[in-house]
C-alpha cells in the first residue's frame, strides 16, 4: 500500500534509515570483488546500459539484477500510461525546464540531501554544474516520450540512476565520515520519495503560481508517471508515492515544512547552478528567468536557497501588475508583447524561451557527462 499523508512522517522517519538492499549489496560485491574497478568505472558500465540489450558481457551478479528490476510497479495499466503521455502532451516544454530548476533548486533545501550531493558530486570544479544537471537529468529527461513507459526505455534509465544511489551509499559506508545516528541511510528511502515529491507535485505548485492550467486528469497524469519513476528507483510498495496527486501534495506540505531549509551547501549549490544556466539565458532574458523561477518556487523557498533577487523582481509582483517591466527590462526577450493587453500573462513567453533553452542546457549537459570522464570523485570530499 503507498504512502499516506495520515502516517506519513513516522514512515519518514522509518526510510531515512533504510537504503536499497539489493542494489546496495550488487554493488557493494561487484567493487569488493573487482568485477569493476571501482566506483567511476561501476558508473561507466550503467552509462552503457540500454533496455533490451545483450547483457552477456556484463558481471552475472549485474545482469540478474538488471532483469530482476524490470518489473512493472504493483497494479500498474494502460490507464496509467495513457493519463501520463496526456500529460506530457499538453505541458512537456514548461515541465522539463521547471523540474530541471525548481525541482533540482528544491533537491538542494533538504540538508542531509545537499550534503550528501556536495560532497559526492562536482557541481562545482572542473566539470561545472552541468555534471550534476546531466545526473540528475537522467530521471526526467525521457519522460516526455511517447513510448517512455511502454518501451523500458524510461525504467532502463531510472534503474541507472537506483545504481548510482547504491554506489553513492558504498562511497560514503567505505570513507567511514558518515555520521548514520545524526543523518541516516545516505540517499535514504526518505530522500527518494522526497525528492519524487518535489520533481512532481513541487512542479505541479509552480506551474499554478505561474498561471499555468493543470487540469485534475492531467495533475493525475503527471503523478502516474512519477509513480512509476518512484517504484523503478528501487522504492518498497510501502514508501511508493500514490497515483493521487492531492494525496502526494499532503503529505508532500507536512514534509516539506519539517525537512527544508536553507544550508551553506544548499545555497552554494544554487548558485553553482544560476551560473550555468547563466550562459545560456544571459543579460535581460536571465533576469526574467531567475524572477520566473524565484515566482515559482516563491520568495520563501527561493530565499532558503539563496537564489538571488534580480532588478525584475516579478515574484513581489502580481501577474497583471508586472507587464511594464517585463517588457521594459526583459527587451529582446519579450519583445513588447506583454504590453499589448493586460489579460496577458506575463510569464508564457518566459516560459517559452527559457524551455528551448533548457532543452539547450540538457543537450550540453549530457554531452558533458560521456564515460570518458569520472562522474564522482573516488574518495568522499570535492575539495572545497
Amino acid at each position: 500500500m503507498p504512502l499516506s499523508a495520515a502516517y506519513v512522517t513516522e514512515e519518514m522517519d522509518k526510510a531515512s534509515k533504510a537504503g536499497d538492499p539489493e542494489a546496495d549489496q550488487l554493488v557493494s560485491d561487484l567493487i569488493d570483488r573487482q568485477e569493476v574497478d571501482g566506483v567511476n568505472a561501476l558508473f561507466r558500465t550503467v552509462g552503457t546500459l540500454q533496455h533490451g540489450q545483450d547483457r552477456s558481457h556484463l558481471p552475472p551478479r549485474l545482469a540478474e539484477f538488471l532483469e530482476k528490476a524490470e518489473a512493472e510497479p504493483p497494479g500498474w495499466n494502460s490507464a496509467d500510461v495513457k493519463a501520463a503521455q496526456k500529460f506530457f502532451s499538453r505541458h512537456k516544454g514548461e515541465v522539463a525546464m521547471l523540474q530541471g530548476t525548481v525541482g533540482l533548486i528544491g533537491t538542494y533545501l533538504s540538508p542531509t540531501g545537499a550534503f550528501t550531493l556536495r560532497s559526492t558530486g562536482r557541481l562545482g570544479g572542473v566539470e561545472g554544474p552541468g555534471r550534476r544537471l546531466s545526473q540528475s537529468s537522467r530521471l526526467f529527461i525521457d519522460m516526455d516520450k511517447p513510448d517512455a513507459m511502454t518501451s523500458g526505455r524510461l525504467a532502463a534509465d531510472v534503474t541507472k540512476v537506483r545504481l548510482v544511489h547504491a554506489s553513492v551509499r558504498q562511497l560514503h559506508k567505505k570513507s567511514g565520515k558518515w555520521e548514520y545516528a545524526k543523518w541516516g541511510e545516505p540517499v535514504s528511502q526518505k530522500y527518494t520519495t522526497g525528492a519524487a515529491c518535489v520533481f512532481s507535485v513541487q512542479i505541479l505548485e509552480a506551474m499554478r503560481h505561474l498561471g499555468i492550467d493543470v487540469s485534475t486528469d492531467d495533475a493525475h497524469g503527471f503523478m502516474c508517471a512519477w509513480h512509476y519513476v518512484n517504484h523503478y528507483l528501487g522504492t518498497p510498495e510501502k514508501w511508493l508515492l500514490p497515483k493521487d496527486a492531492d494525496e502526494v501534495d499532503r503529505l508532500w506540505r507536512k514534509e516539506r515544512e519539517r525537512e527544508w531549509q536553507k544550508t551553506e551547501d544548499g545555497v552554494h549549490m544554487t548558485a553553482q547552478a544560476v551560473t550555468y544556466y547563466k550562459q545560456f539565458l544571459p543579460g535581460p532574458s536571465h533576469d526574467a528567468f531567475l524572477a520566473m523561477v524565484r515566482h515559482a518556487l516563491t520568495d520563501k523557498y527561493a530565499d532558503m536557497a539563496g537564489l538571488p533577487r534580480g532588478v525584475l523582481d516579478l515574484a513581489a509582483k502580481p501577474l497583471t501588475g508586472g507587464h511594464k517591466a517585463v517588457s521594459g527590462i526583459g527587451g529582446g526577450l519579450l519583445g513588447g508583447a506583454a504590453e499589448k493587453t493586460t489579460k496577458v500573462n506575463p510569464y508564457k513567453e518566459i516560459l517559452g524561451v527559457a524551455s528551448g533553452a533548457f532543452r539547450e542546457m540538457q543537450s550540453a549537459a549530457v554531452r558533458q557527462g560521456q564515460d570518458d570522464q569520472p562522474q564522482m570523485h573516488q574518495e568522499l570530499g570535492d575539495d572545497r
